[in-house]
């Protein structure tokens, strides 16, 4: 029966589309590889009743911490590592399983929490840092990075359309002082962009400094292979983004793995002999009700994508 949570880390954002897609059964063995505080990973276990075992994985020890917390009433059924998803080969050596989630993103935790930096609302260090054992920090960043680098980064992973003038505008300021907080970083792409864009602006800032400090799109790009490989037969692996650029990358892996021929387009039979791996359940990627978005706006820009794996034995 559904185990009662009161846990607030973090709310857990399609969270019946989650469960409707990965289609949890008490046999199954399932992998939340962004545990956060155990939203997902509690309602896993409740469609699982009464055998069901989830697996979970995050590089952030407070969310380890929280998830325990949360999901200690299920006892042996559950089992929580430490650790980034792209190394669950490392984590979970030889495990397989029935259902995959991975959800990406920052968690209201870690928004609401000052000390940690992600936040351009909250006065805090500028370090951005998922997993704290890293020794890098956004600071360090905005303190050693060239101007060049700087416009590059904001442009290539915050999508802004003023780079070029932020980065000059953080150049200009730490040659007076160093850029330490996020206030002070906020205030200067405030005053570098024009009034109407200042908002979205800080928050493409704020964006591209974290995938930065997190290597998120190459954990993405590699954790998505690792984490199919883990995939049984038959089973499914359901990925929620935040923005395009993690998107991207699983929406065309997602169609490799249904669609891997590398022939030429004009050659009348294939000869390269790669075959479909899984079959893409989202044509389009599921988004949040109005009604989930008015209860959580952070849910806004959320994106959902299915892949279930192929059972080749069958072909």
């Amino acid at each position: 029966m559904p185990i009662e949570s009161n846990s607030v880390f973090h709310v857990p954002v399609l969270a019946k589309e989650v469960i409707s897609q990965l289609e949890p059964k008490s046999s199954g063995c399932y992998l939340d590889s962004t545990i956060g505080g155990g939203g997902h990973a509690r309602l896993i276990l409740d469609a699982s009743f009464p055998d069901g075992r989830l697996y979970g994985i995050d590089q952030d020890e407070e969310a380890i911490r929280a998830a325990s917390h949360a999901l200690k009433p299920y006892g042996s059924r559950v089992r929580l590592r430490q650790g980034n998803f792209r190394a669950v080969r490392e984590i979970y050596k030889k495990s397989t399983f029935d259902g995959i989630l991975l959800d990406l993103g920052v968690s209201s935790h870690q928004l609401n929490t000052p000390g940690r930096g992600f936040s351009c609302d909250r006065d805090g260090p500028l370090d951005m840092r998922m997993d704290r054992r890293n020794a890098l920090q956004a600071a360090h960043l905005l303190a050693t990075l060239s101007e060049t680098d700087l416009a590059m980064a904001f442009r290539d992973f915050g999508e802004t359309h003023f780079s070029r003038q932020i980065a000059k505008a953080i150049i200009t300021q730490r040659a007076k002082a160093p850029v330490r907080t996020t206030t002070e970083l906020a205030e200067i792409v405030r005053k570098a962009v024009p009034l109407r864009r200042e908002r979205k602006s800080v928050v493409q800032v704020f964006q591209a400094l974290r995938i930065m400090v997190n290597d998120e799109l190459g954990a993405l790009s590699k954790g998505l292979k690792e984490l199919f490989s883990m995939l049984l037969p038959g089973g499914r692996m359901v990925v929620i983004c935040f923005h395009s650029l993690d998107d991207r990358i699983v929406k065309n892996y997602f169609a490799e793995l249904a669609d891997p021929c590398i022939c030429p387009p004009d050659l009348p039979v294939c000869g390269c002999g790669r075959i479909p791996q899984a079959k893409v359940l989202t044509r389009k990627p599921v988004r949040p009700s109005r009604a989930e978005i008015e209860s959580n706006p952070r849910s806004r820009p959320a994106l959902l994508r299915v892949v279930e794996r192929l059972d080749l034995r069958k072909a």
